[in-house]
């Protein structure tokens, strides 16, 4: 998956609008679309309904371009003084702040009629989804850990699609949430280490500053905590082969991308963050294999 996908409508008059909501960069769409897919699929013991996989599928694409918002307006005065972030509509002043709010509460109004086709626990739960992604952007001015906001905030689908499905939270949604939030730490951690040294010039914190020397360390404890993690849902709610293949697939590729993080080379690091909609995909088909089988 590119790290941008070369098509005439990101520069065209449409253009700025859909890179304010990251659509030319789809990677963020896939890392919150398997998890939430997870918890879609064990909560149905196999394929969910129709209608759920339908409402979570776009609620996933809306309120990921919902965050993308809010990140910009939040970090317009910052964006600016990074390299990466500088061209960004907003911080290039190709959308007005007034605009991007228009359009934050047209996204915010559709993901609410999604979540209004659903029960009324997933409803309320919803709520907290908002408030987590309306908040990730500002824990980056005052903690070095805003990688477990993000974490969080993308898990939260998790719970949900447990709520719709099934109408209550079992213990197996917050096992797979928190095996998810080990990821997000993981990913979001490498993504940081791309952009170190961009981000101490502007002030702004991560896992990657706090980590410092220890950061590829960490990151591969992190690994195993997340395989462990897997290894116990699969145990316990799961003792299939296809899962613990698909584990087996997912801990090869966290080797690998220790591999390429070793030397801290921040394109190489931007390479292993990108990589992980493989460890997400990895997860998902053992999900869904090992229930079509069972």
């Amino acid at each position: 998956m590119e790290f941008r996908l070369s098509a005439r409508i990101f520069h065209g008059p449409l253009g700025p609008w859909l890179r304010l909501m990251r659509f030319d960069r789809p990677i963020g769409i896939a890392l919150l679309l398997w998890p939430t897919w997870w918890g879609l699929w064990f909560a149905a013991g196999g394929l969910p309904s129709l209608k759920n996989l339908i409402i979570f599928t776009l609620g996933v694409v809306v309120m990921r371009a919902a965050g993308c918002v809010v990140n910009d307006l939040a970090d317009r005065d910052i964006d600016p003084l990074v390299e990466r972030t500088r061209s960004r509509p907003l911080a290039a002043g190709e959308i007005r702040p007034h605009q991007a709010l228009i359009l934050l509460v047209v996204l915010l109004l559709i993901a609410l009629a999604l979540v209004l086709m659903t029960n009324r626990l997933t409803v309320l739960m919803a709520f907290g989804g908002v408030l987590l992604a309306g908040t990730y952007p500002f824990y980056k001015r005052f903690t070095h850990f805003p990688q477990i906001a993000l974490g969080v905030a993308f898990g939260w689908a998790i719970p949900m699609a447990f709520a719709a499905e099934t109408g209550q939270v079992p213990s197996l949604a917050w096992w797979l949430f928190f095996a998810n939030l080990c990821w997000t730490l993981i990913y979001d951690t490498q993504y940081a280490m791309a952009d170190r040294a961009e981000d101490l010039q502007a002030g702004v914190k991560s896992t990657a500053i706090v980590f410092g020397r220890m950061d590829v360390p960490i990151i591969a404890m992190l690994m195993g905590l997340k395989v462990a993690l897997l290894v116990i849902i699969g145990l316990q709610y799961l003792p299939h082969p296809a899962f613990f293949t698909a584990i087996a697939l997912a801990f090869l590729h966290f080797q690998l991308q220790l591999w390429r993080i070793r030397e801290r080379n921040p394109h190489a690091c931007f390479r292993a963050f990108l990589s992980n909609h493989w460890i997400g995909l990895f997860i998902f088909v053992g999900i869904a294999t090992s229930h079509l089988i069972q």
